[in-house]
């Protein structure tokens, strides 16, 4: 299974992986993919670079990307206290009172030293570029499409390809009229931010879009040969995978013993929600006790991106820490039901290269099929 985005990224195989978790991320570039490693988690500048020096050497010299997460227009902001300030009361309390009555314990005294995250602030995503670029990446993707134009021009400067990630045809054009390499459609299947449309149907028109500018990956309830076949179908040359690495022995190596990978063995795919509760955008989840709070009457309305995480970010690792599956609150998208098993990342890599093969020599057998 090749196609031109492997010549372009320098891949054997025509997976991304998305992941917060650098062991994933290291392991996904050698298995013959690109690791592409979430930065939001990271608070400071210094901590990013450190891991960065780590995929350097964890990499066996492949290729591997970021994803920061940055606005194209850049936002009005403060300091952190600044933003606090902007956050109302009745959202506070409803956060702290909710976390009384589901009985989650406070952080112990080392996690809260580190609670806050604030790699969501438009300021902190561009200290995440300046690190990145001092490292040999290969590609730098923005979760909420085309990163500012001076951001893309130093990334085109220092021969790193821009992606992002588009929901909707007219969004992929823009993106690709702003200086975009690689345009992700990613359907509404899909965990994080999601736009309306289904993968299968949003594919192959971004593909009609931008397809002759630019490679075209797929991404939404991908985590299987066939499915990666049917990407490939609808006319991508590669997908984006993000949940399904989650139920790999190295994520939990990064993340640690929690409940989050309990919780995803035995979730099906219908045990997702699409809220604006994690951001503050609209973004799929695993669904909980958490989440089910925030849609009973009388909660309130999330608040804008960036405020909605300064707000529940103390509060998610809590709920983390706490070690109950019917609290985990996790961006996840509805292949959720197919995450069966944890496995080492440079076995699910082989799976699905394999069923893919599988899948396409089978579709192969079928067009030579004489008529009957």
């Amino acid at each position: 299974m090749r196609t031109a985005l492997c010549d372009t990224l320098g891949i054997d195989h025509p997976i991304l992986g998305f992941t917060p978790s650098e062991h994933v991320a290291a392991a996904i570039s050698r298995a013959g993919g690109l690791g592409v490693l979430g930065c939001v988690r990271f608070n400071d500048a210094t901590e990013l670079d450190a891991v960065l020096d780590w995929m350097d050497r964890n990499t066996d010299g492949r290729p591997y990307g970021v994803d920061i997460v940055m606005p194209a227009s850049v936002p009005a902001e403060g300091t952190p206290v600044d933003l606090e300030r902007l956050i109302p009361e009745k959202h506070k309390e409803f956060v702290d009172h909710t976390l009384l009555r589901l009985g989650v314990p406070p952080l112990d005294g080392d996690a809260a030293q580190r609670a806050g995250v604030l790699g969501w602030l438009h300021s902190v995503a561009r200290s995440h570029v300046d690190v990145a670029l001092a490292h040999p990446i290969r590609l730098i993707a923005n979760a909420l499409g085309p990163p500012p134009a001076d951001v893309i021009d130093r990334a085109h400067r220092a021969g790193v390809a821009v992606a992002a990630l588009a929901g909707r045809a007219e969004h992929a054009a823009r993106h690709v009229e702003g200086g975009v390499d690689i345009v992700v459609a990613q359907g509404y299947e899909a965990g994080g931010h999601t736009g309306e449309i289904a993968t299968m149907v949003l594919v192959p028109e971004v593909v009609d879009a931008v397809g002759e500018r630019v490679p075209v990956l797929a991404a939404g309830g991908i985590g299987s040969g066939r499915q990666v076949a049917a990407a490939l179908a609808l006319g991508a040359v590669g997908v984006w995978l993000g949940s399904y690495w989650l139920t790999t022995t190295e994520y939990q190596r990064t993340m640690g013993q929690s409940a989050l990978q309990p919780a995803l063995l035995r979730a099906r795919s219908s045990d997702t929600v699409r809220s604006r509760i994690y951001s503050g955008k609209p973004a799929r989840l695993l669904r909980s006790r958490w989440t089910d709070a925030w849609a009973e009457p009388g909660a309130p309305e999330p608040l804008p991106m960036p405020l909605q995480n300064l707000l529940v970010g103390v509060a998610h690792q809590r709920l983390a820490q706490s070690g109950d599956p019917d609290l985990v609150a996790m961006p996840v998208g509805q292949i959720v039901g197919r995450m069966n098993e944890v496995l080492p990342v440079a076995e699910a890599m082989d799976r699905l290269v394999r069923e893919t093969g599988d899948v396409l020599s089978r579709m192969d057998t079928l067009r030579k099929r004489p008529p009957a």
